[in-house]
């Protein structure tokens, strides 16, 4: 008996082609996790950092005078991290469409988490603008920048959420993603520093406000694009 007798019979359906919408329908999903995927990678030195100022507070390094405020008063510092971290991760995931739309249970579940993230990250980081001492390279400038982009945040965050309540979810959507490019704000702030420590040196506290501002003006900016510009695409595509 030979190997033939023993294989099943090919259908049609085994060897046709896989239709050019479905490859493109494939090709479409696993594009959709770019974004998320850039999104955790911009968060990753801030939270490196953040995970290395905890491991600080809870080995009890030697207090110098550049972490002293925060061993002084390590609940806010402690707070601040541990909620920005889970919130520039777990909301990079509501940058995948599809994943969203298959889960729509979790898309909920996930949002009530951000929300409340997102205003312990506001809260946390306006309270140590505020009680924390100033170090020596941040000045006045860079304190009320932090208290208006918390401001912002908390309104809109409050905001996503009455607009999800009446069934508003295009400007729901809008203002939750404005609240978390806020929130990615220490993340673009690398690269705001990164250029200016490299070709000049250690910022000084006018060129400090300048890049920590940038940081934030930057990803608003990109947040108003992704907002405004993607209707405009749906529109151009409708009329071909």
């Amino acid at each position: 008996m030979t190997n033939a007798g023993l294989e099943p019979a090919r259908s049609d359906s085994d060897t046709r082609p896989e239709p050019a919408g479905e490859r493109g329908a494939r090709r479409r999903q696993r594009g959709g996790w770019r974004i998320p995927a850039a999104l955790i990678a911009l968060s990753l030195v801030p939270s490196l950092a953040g995970a290395h100022r905890l491991g600080e507070l809870a080995t009890g390094v030697p207090v110098t005078a550049e972490n002293a405020r925060f061993f002084a008063m390590p609940a806010p510092v402690v707070a601040h991290i541990v909620a920005a971290v889970l919130y520039c991760v777990l909301g990079a995931f509501q940058f995948a469409p599809a994943f969203r739309r298959r889960r729509p249970a979790w898309h909920r579940v996930a949002g009530r988490i951000l929300v409340a993230a997102g205003l312990v990250v506001a809260v946390s980081g306006m309270w140590m603008a505020v009680a924390y001492d100033l170090p020596p390279i941040d000045g006045a400038v860079v304190e009320v920048t932090r208290l208006i982009v918390g401001t912002v945040m908390i309104v809109a965050l409050v905001l996503a959420v009455l607009l999800i309540r009446r069934r508003d979810i295009a400007g729901h959507r809008a203002w939750m993603i404005r609240a978390y490019a806020l929130g990615q704000g220490a993340g673009t702030q690398v690269f705001t520093h990164l250029p200016w420590t490299l070709a000049i040196g250690t910022p000084g506290v006018g060129a400090r406000a300048f890049l920590m501002a940038a940081g934030w003006v930057i990803n608003i900016l990109v947040a108003e694009w992704i907002i405004r510009g993607r209707p405009v695409r749906r529109r151009r595509r409708a009329r071909r």
